[in-house]
C-alpha cells in the first residue's frame, strides 16, 4: 500500500557534475530561500491545526476527532509542504485493535508521517522538554500524549503506568525507544520502559521501520530535500504471559525485528 504526501514546487535534480563552480553558491542561496519558506510555512500551518484541533477538543470534550485532524489534515500538510512522498507497507496488519508501536527515530518528520502511515489513533510518548513549549505543549497535553522524563524514576514510571491504561482503554501507544534521534542512520539499543507498558497493558508490540527521513529533514537543523519516506510494518510480537522481567528481551526482539524491515527498506 502506497500514499503521497505530495511533490515539491522545487527541484534540485540538476547533477553536481553540470554544475559550475559559480552555479554552487547559487544553488545553496536558492535552497536557504526556499527553507526559510518551508519554515514560515510549517510553524503557519502547524500553529493553525493545532488551533483547530484544541478548538474541537473543547467543544466535543474527545481527542477521537482531533487525533483523525493530525492524521488527515496536519501530517498531510507538511509532508506536501516539505516535498515528501511516503512509500508505507503495513502487510496484514489489522487496524481495529490496540498496539505498542515501536520505531526507530531519525528525524522530526517521523512524527507527521507515522500519523499518516498508520491508520489508528495515535498516542505518541515525547520527552517532558516538549510539555514546556508553550502552544505546542498544551496540545501534546491536550491529545493525552505520554511524557517521559527518563531521568526522574518516579515520572518514568507513571508514564509506563498512563501509556498501559491507554492500551487497556483500546489505544494505540507510539514510542520511539531509542530515546532520541539517530545521528548517523543507525538503529541504538532500545530503552525498555515502553515494554513494560505493553505487558501491562496485555497489547502486542508491533516494530516499525522508517527509511529516508533523515534524508528528507537531517536530525539537526532545518535543511530540507525533497524525498521518498519508506515505511514498513512488521509482525506483532505477543506480550501474553509475559511479566515485567521479560521487558529487556521483549526490547531487543522489538530491535532485532526493526533493524529486519529497515534492512528489507534499504535493499
Amino acid at each position: 500500500m502506497s500514499r503521497a504526501g505530495g511533490p515539491s514546487s522545487f527541484d534540485a535534480a540538476t547533477p553536481a557534475s553540470a554544475e559550475s563552480a559559480a552555479e554552487r553558491p547559487a544553488a545553496r542561496w536558492a535552497w536557504n530561500v526556499w527553507n526559510a519558506v518551508q519554515l514560515a510555512y510549517t510553524l503557519t500551518w502547524s500553529a493553525g491545526c493545532i488551533s483547530l484541533a484544541l478548538l474541537v477538543r473543547l467543544l466535543t470534550g474527545s481527542t477521537r476527532l482531533p487525533l483523525a485532524m493530525a492524521r488527515r489534515l496536519w501530517a498531510p500538510g507538511l509532508l506536501f509542504g516539505a516535498g515528501a512522498r511516503l512509500d508505507i507497507d503495513c502487510g496484514d496488519l489489522p487496524f481495529d485493535r490496540p498496539y505498542l508501536f515501536v520505531a526507530n527515530h531519525a528525524s522530526i518528520i517521523d512524527i507527521p508521517a507515522l500519523f499518516r502511515a498508520l491508520p489508528t489513533e495515535l498516542h505518541f510518548i515525547v520527552k517532558r522538554e516538549l510539555g514546556r513549549v508553550p502552544f505546542l505543549g498544551w496540545y501534546i497535553s491536550s491529545m493525552g500524549m505520554i511524557f517521559v522524563d527518563r531521568g526522574a524514576r518516579a515520572e518514568a514510571l507513571a508514564s509506563v503506568r498512563h501509556a498501559s491504561i491507554l492500551a487497556r482503554a483500546g489505544q494505540s501507544v507510539l514510542s520511539f525507544p531509542e530515546g532520541t534521534r539517530s545521528r548517523d542512520g543507525r538503529i541504538g539499543a532500545f530503552k525498555s520502559g515502553a515494554f513494560l507498558a505493553a505487558i501491562e497493558g496485555g497489547v502486542p508490540v508491533v516494530p516499525v521501520a522508517v527509511a529516508g527521513a533523515g534524508a528528507v529533514l537531517p536530525p539537526s537543523g532545518f535543511r530540507v530535500r525533497p524525498g521518498t519516506i519508506r515505511i514498513a510494518v512488521g509482525e506483532p510480537i505477543p506480550t501474553v504471559g509475559l511479566t515485567k522481567d521479560d521487558r529487556g528481551r521483549l526490547a531487543q526482539q522489538a530491535r532485532a525485528a526493526v533493524i529486519a524491515l529497515r534492512a528489507r527498506l534499504d535493499a
